[in-house]
């Protein structure tokens, strides 16, 4: 692969030198299906309001400025990242020029925290024959812990769930699973583990999905594509700064996944802890109400999204 990378991460403020308040979180969106558009901002929106950070949603733009998620070569913004203290990502399947990918690969390799959700296991997709298609797979499980293999299969898309989620028994101690209480995801399960697979590095599971449909299952395939795996992990990741990043990753994500108060806390306590701030995540959890409604949209391709969007205020 052709390295792009800057030497912009250098000058970043070390996290342990950076009062919590201060924190700026970049969130990093762009998938055509999961509506990360919608539950980013609201994310986004609890961490200032109850936090105080500095929050900055990244989208997917055409070229009037309108937010469209089937834009697959464009987020405008990214220099954001430069000086950012946590780049949160929910892309998938893009193909971005190297004036916007270098911001994501030199903060990657800045050793600063990184948070995943669901496509972010494929977030790239180039060519067989670009120097970046590293990122289309080996780049993901390096960082995140696993890359895109298969998942359990759609049945009828946000009419039921299909992933009954429970934490680990004997990792309910951590911080991050605090007041987060088995429930039901629309998010069909992504196979990450078993069968031949197995996650990367010292990822460490905190919370096993099992599939309540399943394609493999109907098929006979139970042995290949088990039908538990892992939903959300811790892991590290050690950029070319020599310094040790905490990771957190969820493969939960549909839109309707957020609308359960244990998804939203399991996503704000991953965010505190990612950035060192565990101490300040209460024994029931981060408080995790939105401001204000939260009513995503369905998940979907094509004309699914709420079109003629620009950017809202957080």
């Amino acid at each position: 692969m052709k390295r792009i990378f800057s030497l912009g991460y250098l000058g970043f403020s070390l996290l342990l030198g950076t009062p919590a308040a201060a924190q700026h979180v970049v969130f990093v969106t762009g998938d055509e299906e999961y509506r990360s558009e919608e539950s980013m901002p609201m994310l986004a929106r609890i961490l200032k309001r109850d936090y105080g950070f500095r929050v900055t949603v990244l989208y997917a733009l055409d070229e009037r400025g309108f937010i469209d998620p089937n834009e697959l070569t464009n987020i405008p913004g990214l220099a954001a990242l430069d000086s950012a203290d946590l780049m949160v990502m929910f892309m998938r399947f893009r193909a971005l020029p190297d004036s916007q990918l270098v911001h994501i690969l030199d903060y990657v390799e800045s050793g600063r925290p990184v948070v995943g959700f669901r496509t972010a296991t494929h977030a790239f997709r180039y060519p067989e024959d670009s120097p970046h298609a590293d990122l289309n797979e080996e780049w993901p499980t390096r960082v995140f812990g696993q890359h895109w293999i298969v998942h359990h299969g759609h049945f009828e898309d946000g009419n039921q769930p299909l992933t009954a989620v429970r934490p680990i028994e004997w990792r309910t101690a951590h911080p991050i699973l605090r007041g987060v209480k088995p429930f039901q995801a629309y998010s069909w399960l992504y196979h990450v583990d078993g069968g031949g697979d197995q996650l990367y590095g010292d990822s460490r599971p905190l919370l096993i999905g099992e599939a309540l449909r399943s394609t493999h299952a109907e098929e006979g395939r139970t042995d290949r594509y088990p039908l538990t795996n892992p939903v959300a992990w811790t892991k590290t990741y050690t950029g070319r700064s020599g310094r040790t990043a905490r990771v957190f990753f969820t493969t939960l994500g549909h839109p309707y996944d957020s609308r359960e108060e244990s998804m939203r806390k399991l996503a704000v306590n991953g965010i505190l802890w990612a950035l060192g701030l565990e101490d300040r995540i209460p024994p029931d959890g981060a408080r995790a109400d939105p401001v204000g409604e939260y009513t995503p949209t369905n998940s979907g391709f094509g004309s699914v999204y709420k079109q003629g969007m620009r950017p809202p205020p957080l």
